[in-house]
């Protein structure tokens, strides 16, 4: 494919990590949605000498299923792109550790998370490490191979955020025109009109649906679940709410909850959820809904960007910084039962950085009033709130929320 020829030359975020984690362990499994680089980065971006094969080529595929020694057998490196479509070909891979587990042996990737996959019998636990590729972040689209500016936020006393963010290199963007293009190299970096990236948005839909999908579930009824994927897009920032999904689509909420699992599997779908210190809640809570790629999410919703169309950036460039990074952190949003709420939270070592996400150009100080309930409910543990606006102004709105323009952060 020519992506491969155009994006190879731009560093991705996740580079560096999987780098160190090929030096550590003798199997890294890198996920992703298809098209979001996996096979480029595996290829093109990985140093060193490895035997490369894709279970896309239908040779390949029939030799995992036959005689998977043969794929994973010998002392070289090896590179198994695509594994979803045979995952009994982990049992190989397992075997082939348990008698060398000389770091950086295996390089598997897969368009669906093998941690969620029914088929999957061999979780090669302690033999592997994971991690998960999304879409192209700005910054990774700009050829600067990082994401926001996180990790300096949060090393940062608050004191010093604006002087921070004011010598930063973000420019004045568009975010309207960023959500339509989404994050996917081809349509983000290869196609300018927005016909040619409606050709592209189209066939990504229609090759998951009559290829991908059946890879991971027998489903026969495509316009039921497309149907379904759109209502999805119409909702994003929303609440979970599978019987209203339900009833949109004239689906019964069994058949809703096991689709939006295959959706969520396949990375396409994004849930985000609940903050709270104890845990157990966190999984009872009701997550939200959002889209791993905004421009697909436009493409099948088929309207204009809106105010959930920003957070669904932010959230993109949130997934993508958290799921580099060696030190863990946890993402997620924040509703009291009043029905005050901040969009995102992260909580990390360095404490909990509440963020709001306001698509308008001139922020009030009433949009601070979340933020700065969050502050006083979690008290010491919680640092200055981020007010993400899509004006220019970069200025504290009140004495613990800074209010800061979307492409100075992203």
């Amino acid at each position: 494919m020519d992506i491969i020829h155009a994006v190879k030359t731009l560093p991705r975020l996740a580079g560096p990590a999987l780098a160190q984690r090929l030096r550590v362990m003798p199997a890294v499994v890198v996920t992703g949605a298809r098209q979001a680089g996996k096979s480029t980065l595996a290829e093109h971006l990985v140093g060193g000498a490895r035997r490369y094969h894709s279970l896309d080529d239908f040779d390949v595929l029939d030799a995992a299923r036959r005689d998977p020694e043969a794929l994973v057998g010998g002392s070289e490196p090896v590179t198994l792109d695509e594994v979803q479509r045979e995952p009994g070909l982990l049992s190989a891979v397992k075997r082939a550790i348990d008698r060398d587990r000389k770091p950086g042996r295996f390089l598997l990737t897969g368009s669906a998370n093998l941690l969620l996959m029914r088929g999957v019998s061999e979780s090669l636990a302690g033999r592997a490490s994971y991690l998960t590729l999304w879409p192209m972040t700005r910054r990774e689209q700009r050829g600067l191979g990082r994401a926001g500016r996180w990790d300096e936020l949060l090393a940062t006393p608050e004191s010093e955020w604006r002087a921070l963010l004011a010598a930063g290199d973000g420019d004045a963007e568009d975010w309207r025109a960023l959500a339509r293009q989404g994050g996917f190299p081809t349509p983000a970096v290869e196609l300018a009109a927005p016909a040619e990236r409606a050709i592209w948005f189209d066939g990504y839909v229609r090759t998951y649906l009559e290829r991908d999908l059946l890879d991971l579930a027998a489903i026969s009824a495509l316009p039921d679940f497309r149907r379904l994927m759109r209502a999805a897009c119409l909702r994003l920032g929303q609440l979970v709410n599978q019987t209203e999904l339900g009833r949109d689509t004239s689906l019964p909420q069994p058949t809703v909850h096991r689709w939006l699992n295959l959706l969520e599997t396949s990375y396409l779908l994004v849930r985000l959820p609940a903050y709270a210190v104890n845990r157990t809640k966190r999984l009872i809570k009701t997550p939200k809904m959002y889209w791993g790629d905004t421009g697909v999410a436009l493409h099948l919703a088929g309207t204009e960007p809106g105010g959930a169309h920003l957070e669904n950036l932010v959230l993109q460039d949130l997934l993508a910084w958290r799921d580099a990074r060696v030190e863990r952190a946890e993402l997620g949003y924040w509703r009291t039962s009043t029905g005050e709420e901040v969009d995102f939270v992260i909580e990390s070592g360095r404490g909990l950085l509440p963020i709001e996400v306001k698509a308008a150009s001139r922020p009030r100080l009433a949009d601070c009033a979340h933020l700065r309930t969050f502050r006083a409910e979690y008290g010491k543990q919680a640092r200055a709130g981020l007010l993400l606006h899509t004006g220019n102004m970069l200025e504290w709105m009140a004495p613990d929320v800074l209010a800061a323009p979307w492409w100075k952060v992203l």
